[in-house]
């Protein structure tokens, strides 16, 4: 009598030697599956038998074991962490796997229909260690434990994001989402198609490369007041490129707020606030003067402060310069522009507000208006600027919305 047996075997491809590696022990060819054919048996023939076999003593054949084949293979090091664990059986059906690295965290992964093949899903951590445990049942019936560990390469440089806004923070419609990372992404293809954008209702959007350690994703028009949105920064194990491979993941959520759209006109003196589409309230202004011209074009608000110190020295100008200024407590002050352009109270240029231009370069109104504005403003909200024929400089601020929608997508490397 003969049992069929079950081996396990491991099999991979070292990356750099391009050679076969197993968890049993291979023959000299570098073969690592195995499997144990039974015995075969028959009956010794007596003095002056027959030569000729009859149904006694014909070999009878002998089916191969059933086998598991792990990839990678027991013991690999130096595994790419963006090539998938499978595990296989040529025979019999898994009953359980599971991968951990050495933090215990597991790798998600689904079986085929039948039940022979597992197949991890996520990429994998750099430079850890994992574990490769689980059961199979023979085509006998037999529990055979399944049992291997390999560890990754380790990056020479890691991939991190930093991601705005922030998890659960509500915001204005024009929020661009901004991703930096740490070290610059060469390809970008790869990066971008581990990020993802979901939405609680159906929004067009896209990614756009600001450079090779910023990618900002924005709607086509406005986001829809209230829209919940998820970004997925899966870049676990993904490929950046030199190297440079993603050493975690993770997820953000936040939410839209109402809709606050702001239209500044710097030649009629005077900003309209819509709200939810419709008109909430006319404000008189004053804008930048000759020399300090309001730049035209869409402002995003990027900070809100009830109390600002304005120092002119920010802006280049010292102290004995006419045009010298430092106001420590200028009220509900709101940022549009990295350069320093604000929207803010001005109650000392209350004489000119709605009818002339006489600041450097902010946008100037009452204390009661600017407290009314402040308090419905969220960061993310739009200013619309016209008038003036000096325009909005690419980065200055958060500048993504004044590309036209084609070349805001042209800047995705999936275009």
């Amino acid at each position: 009598m003969r049992k069929h047996g079950l081996a396990v075997a491991g099999i991979c491809v070292l990356l750099l030697a391009g050679t076969a590696c197993s968890d049993t022990k291979a023959d000299g060819a570098g073969n690592g599956s195995q499997s144990t054919p039974g015995a075969s048996t028959s009956q010794s023939s007596t003095p002056g038998a027959s030569s000729t076999p009859d149904d006694s003593t014909t070999p009878s054949e002998t089916a191969p074991a059933t086998s598991i084949a792990i990839v990678p293979a027991k013991g690999a090091t130096s595994v790419q962490p963006d090539k998938p664990v499978t595990v296989t059986t040529t025979g019999g059906k898994l009953s359980a796997v599971t991968v951990k690295d050495d933090d215990g965290d597991k790798v998600a992964g689904s079986f085929n229909a039948e039940k022979t093949q597992w197949t991890s899903a996520d990429l994998l951590k750099p430079g850890a260690a994992y574990t490769v445990t689980g059961s199979a049942e023979g085509t006998d019936g037999a529990t055979v434990p399944i049992s291997s560990t390999f560890k990754t390469l380790k990056a020479t440089r890691s991939l991190k994001a930093s991601v705005a806004p922030l998890n659960t923070a509500t915001v204005g419609v024009a929020y661009p989402i901004q991703v930096y990372w740490n070290n610059p992404v060469k390809d970008r293809a790869a990066v971008e198609k581990r990020l993802s954008v979901k939405t609680s209702v159906p929004v067009d959007g896209s990614w756009h490369w600001v450079n090779s350690k910023q990618v900002n994703y924005r709607p086509k028009n406005y986001w829809p007041a209230g829209t919940k949105v998820t970004v997925n920064i899966d870049t676990q194990g993904v490929n950046a490129g030199n190297n440079t491979w993603g050493t975690a993941s993770r997820t953000i959520k936040f939410s839209i707020g109402k809709s606050v759209v702001s239209n500044i006109n710097v030649k009629k003196h005077v900003m309209t606030v819509t709200i939810n589409g419709k008109l909430a309230r006319t404000i008189p202004i004053t804008a930048g003067k000759d020399g300090f011209t309001t730049r035209s074009g869409v402002k995003v608000i990027m900070e809100k402060y009830t109390t600002k110190r304005m120092d002119a020295a920010t802006i280049g100008l010292k102290p004995g310069d006419p045009n010298y200024y430092n106001i420590p407590d200028v009220k509900y002050a709101q940022r549009v522009t990295s350069s320093g352009e604000f929207i803010h109270g001005a109650p000392w240029s209350s004489g000119s507000q709605g009818s002339a231009n006489v600041s450097h370069g902010c946008v100037g109104m009452s204390l009661k208006d600017s407290q009314w504005y402040f308090g419905q403003t969220l960061i993310g909200d739009p200013v619309i600027v016209t008038g003036t024929t000096r325009h909005m400089e690419p980065g200055n601020g958060w500048t993504d919305w004044n590309s036209t929608w084609a070349k805001y997508k042209a800047g995705s490397a999936l275009a």
